[in-house]
């Protein structure tokens, strides 16, 4: 490639990372100022997770399946992995665990934000 190509390439990837709901990661990005997974699926943080750590599990994480880290994934920026207390890895952002909600069935849905006061939209 030429220089002037090369150029221009560095320029499109600036122009493109400096634009609103540009992905954060392979696995999640802000979106309307809240955190989506990569299928655009609201993430939510859990009140009684502490120090990095998942507090549900079993039934809880039936109905608020974690984001979990896929192979090869690497964490940047805000973004952690944390290790599950089955040895499965999650991802978290600022500290805290993220997962989705069983009952939010498109994009944009956010029917758990608020559940039982201790579910909240995750925010950047």
């Amino acid at each position: 490639m030429t220089r002037h190509t090369l150029n221009w390439m560095a320029l499109f990837t600036v122009a493109a990372l400096a634009l609103p709901g540009v992905a954060l990661a392979e696995y999640a990005m802000e979106k309307d100022g809240m955190l989506v997974d990569a299928h655009g699926m609201t993430l939510y943080t859990f009140d009684k997770d502490m120090g990095g750590k998942s507090m549900c599990s079993g039934e809880c994480a039936k109905n608020w399946p974690p984001l979990m880290v896929k192979a090869g994934e690497k964490a940047e920026g805000e973004w952690t992995q944390i290790k599950r207390d089955d040895g499965t890895m999650q991802w978290a952002y600022d500290g805290k665990p993220v997962y989705t909600f069983i009952k939010d069935k498109k994009a944009g849905d956010m029917t758990g934000d608020g559940m039982k006061d201790v579910w909240h939209v995750a925010k950047p």
